[in-house]
């Protein structure tokens, strides 16, 4: 299942990686810090729940309708050039938060206004930001490199609003000034990447060409059956919007086990990534990538059973960790099965789902617990799961045999394991 071969030694030996990996990691943490100050500072103001739902939607929105014009101009246009564009969109518009704030003339649609903005560059900045990595390490590292990548990501979910919340005692302003610090840092790395791109013959966008990434990924079993499987697994093993509830009323225990629960997948997927960055993944990685899902959804089931705060905790340490091995290996599976000219495309697309996927996967829990109670909303979540595995296994068996990340040859049109 690993390797240690000279190449994958170490991944500070990829210069261009580690500039790419500071940058990203730099952007993570400051955009972790300005969403918890984002959000207290709204509530501050206007004390109406409401108003911290358009935070939210101000992002959705267009993280979904610009994708796909978003995917085109990665495969268009040199990558480099549209993250820096899009990176010192954000900074400035974080910028403008810290003055404002600083100077008390901002309120709530002023704040909104400047996140919508910040949503708009990350919706362009996400598919070329994606497609960069196969190019600045070798595809038996690839793997490596996103776990990496990942583990640092989480560590930003997990310190970047703690920290932000420390320095709110100093006001919003030192947050978000903290945060525009942050991204600049991450625009100065990623200008100075050395990062061999030659964009393809520029051609018009039109619905053919916007929406040739959804033509590609139908047409390629091993991506769609990837992206599908992360599409239903994540719709279905939506339990963590659930943990209020758990905590209060199953589990018993205040906000303190409520924080606990809610670190736990971090944390589990945090660790994994971590081995996962210094393991390669080289043998039997479509078993593997099935065995995690499948253990997603055996731990969701635990969860929704234990009645013990410990044994709850311990289920969701294993969701974190298990969802963190097959991320690795379908992101992986993604990247490499598609063409340098298609990634941009192909990551807008594989966004959408990913977005929808988890908000759509919040309000089925939601919808189910409604009805039927949290605990067999969670159930039947993580026995949907389990379903879906077993259907997935068998509708794309050449998923099921596959070995290694770049061997298989991949049939297109025509092959026998599509839906």
């Amino acid at each position: 299942m690993t390797s240690s071969s000279p190449e994958a030694v170490s991944l500070l030996r990829h210069r261009a990686f580690m500039h790419f990996w500071f940058a990203k990691n730099a952007s993570s943490f400051g955009f972790q810090m300005m969403s918890v100050a984002v959000g207290w500072q709204i509530y501050e103001i206007t004390h109406r729940a409401l108003d911290l739902g358009l935070i939210g939607l101000v992002q959705f929105v267009p993280s979904v309708l610009l994708a796909l014009p978003a995917g085109h101009l990665a495969d268009q246009f040199d990558r480099r050039r549209i993250v820096t564009i899009c990176q010192s969109i954000e900074w400035l518009a974080i910028a403008l938060l810290a003055i404002f704030s600083l100077t008390g003339h901002i309120n709530e649609v002023g704040i909104l206004a400047l996140v919508f903005v910040i949503g708009v560059g990350k919706a362009f900045e996400f598919p070329a930001l994606q497609s960069m990595l196969p190019a600045l390490v070798p595809a038996s590292v690839l793997p490596r490199a996103m776990a990496s990548t990942a583990s640092a990501g989480q560590a930003a979910m997990i310190a970047g609003p703690a920290l932000g919340g420390l320095l709110y005692v100093a006001g919003p302003g030192t947050v978000y000034s903290v945060s525009a610090v942050l991204y600049l840092v991450a625009f100065t790395l990623m200008s100075r990447l050395s990062y061999d791109h030659q964009p393809p013959r520029r051609e018009p966008a039109t619905l053919k060409t916007l929406f040739a990434g959804v033509h590609f990924i139908r047409h390629r079993p091993a991506v769609f059956g990837v992206i599908s499987l992360d599409l239903f697994a994540v719709l279905l093993g939506g339990a963590t919007a659930l943990l209020p509830i758990f905590a209060k009323d199953i589990l018993h225990t205040g906000p303190w086990g409520l924080g606990l629960l809610r670190a736990a997948p971090a944390v589990g997927a945090l660790l994994m990534s971590v081995w996962l960055a210094h393991n390669s993944l080289t043998r039997r990685v479509g078993p593997i990538m099935f065995a995690s899902v499948a253990g997603f959804g055996v731990a969701t089931i635990v969860f929704a059973l234990s009645s013990t705060l410990w044994l709850s905790l311990v289920a969701l340490f294993a969701l974190g960790a298990f969802d963190m091995v097959s991320m690795v290996i379908r992101g992986a599976l993604v990247q490499l099965e598609t063409p340098d000219d298609m990634r941009g495309r192909v990551s807008a697309v594989n966004a959408i789902f990913i977005n929808t996927s988890n908000q759509l996967g919040e309000f089925e829990s939601g919808i189910l617990a409604a009805a039927l109670g949290a605990v067999n909303a969670t159930l039947i979540g993580g026995i949907g799961t389990l379903v879906v595995v077993g259907l997935w296994t068998w509708w794309f068996p050449s998923l099921r045999r596959r070995q290694g990340l770049v061997s298989d040859p991949e049939p297109m049109e025509g092959a026998s394991d599509t839906i």
